[in-house]
């Protein structure tokens, strides 16, 4: 695995919209190295033979039955909205349009 370097932990602090310094930059490149050594190391140790796991010990999901219950009109949903259009929430841009 390749090294966590300044400049792309500056990107990705752009696409998160996260306004860093170049001391915390910096800072953050060198403690990402070494999560991404550490998870390499783990890696590593794992072979073909060990199984992956998610959980040490089994786990048994519980189920049900999907019961269709109270619905809501367009109307009962949109009452308590500050905006609304075409029956659908409207609600402010967060992307910019390019």
């Amino acid at each position: 695995m390749a090294a966590i370097n300044r400049d792309e932990v500056a990107h990705l602090a752009q696409l998160a919209h996260i306004e860093m310094s170049d001391d915390e930059l910096g800072r953050m490149a060198s403690e990402l190295a070494v999560i991404v050594n550490s998870i390499k190391s783990v890696s590593e140790a794992a072979g073909d033979d060990v199984p992956a796991t998610s959980h040490p010990i089994p786990l048994t999901n519980v189920m049900r039955d999907d019961v269709v219950g109270h619905v809501l009109t367009v109307e009962e949903a949109l009452s308590g909205a500050p905006d609304a259009s075409d029956g659908r929430f409207k609600v402010p841009a967060i992307l910019e349009e390019s």
